[in-house]
């Protein structure tokens, strides 16, 4: 999928998203409309059940809106299949959760390697591509070790190597410091940055540390299913 000369990378008019019916229905959102440009870098934050993971999953393609408009590089996603929307993940979107997500009985190299493999990418040039996206992110020496021979910080890191190694258009990156102390995630932060910096990945992140929010370009702030708030943050620390 291509992107439209003239179009934003990502933008929502009017999204709403309605769990259940009648005097039982959870309105999660309210009406979100939300332009993000291509190698954006945004923290969205917010109390628990004020709407911002369903407006991750929607982004995501994990989810639908019930009603406004999601475009992803000028295509309505409402549009799509869901192959489609399964090609539009697997092609577009990298995907970096708190709890790392990763296989525990596979090493590091192999666990970077999946996306690749779904890809239908060979075997020589899946294993050159997860070296040095392992690399990348610090861990070269590492390759074979599981996720139970690596600290919480290093299976961080082959998380981002994973969703950074078929060179995504935007990483989806939900509490990625959450399970991590102060070190290991400002280095985790930086790792994100410069994959926002270096590499023209779009990063949105879902994050509850107003200190990790600061590495992104604008923080947006969610409450009750609206956007109440949005700070310009003038750029990265990194």
């Amino acid at each position: 999928m291509s992107r439209p000369t003239g179009h934003p990378l990502i933008k929502l008019a009017e999204v709403t998203k309605v769990y259940g019916e009648g005097s039982i229905a959870m309105h999660a959102l309210r009406g979100i409309d939300m332009v993000i440009e291509k190698n954006d870098f945004v923290a969205v934050m917010g109390p628990s059940g004020s709407g911002k993971s369903t407006f991750m999953n929607i982004l995501g393609c994990l989810d639908m809106p019930t009603s406004g408009t999601y475009r992803f590089n000028g295509v309505d996603v409402s549009n799509l299949s869901r192959n489609q929307r399964a090609l539009l993940r697997r092609h577009h979107i990298g995907f970096v959760f708190q709890g790392y997500n990763l296989l525990k009985r596979t090493s590091a190299l192999e666990n970077v390697e999946l996306p690749l493999i779904y890809r239908g990418i060979p075997r020589r040039e899946r294993h050159a591509k997860a070296h040095a996206a392992l690399e990348a992110v610090g861990l070269r020496g590492w390759e074979t070790h599981t996720p139970s021979e690596l600290s919480g910080g290093q299976q961080q890191r082959v998380a981002i190597a994973r969703a950074a190694v078929v060179k995504p258009t935007v990483l989806m990156a939900d509490e990625p410091t959450g399970n991590l102390d102060s070190t290991c995630s400002c280095e985790i932060m930086e790792l994100l940055s410069n994959l926002n910096l270096e590499y023209g990945i779009t990063i949105v992140m879902v994050t509850h540390e107003p200190d990790m929010a600061l590495y992104s370009r604008r923080t947006i702030r969610f409450l009750d299913g609206l956007i109440d708030a949005e700070e310009h943050n003038g750029g990265t620390l990194s």
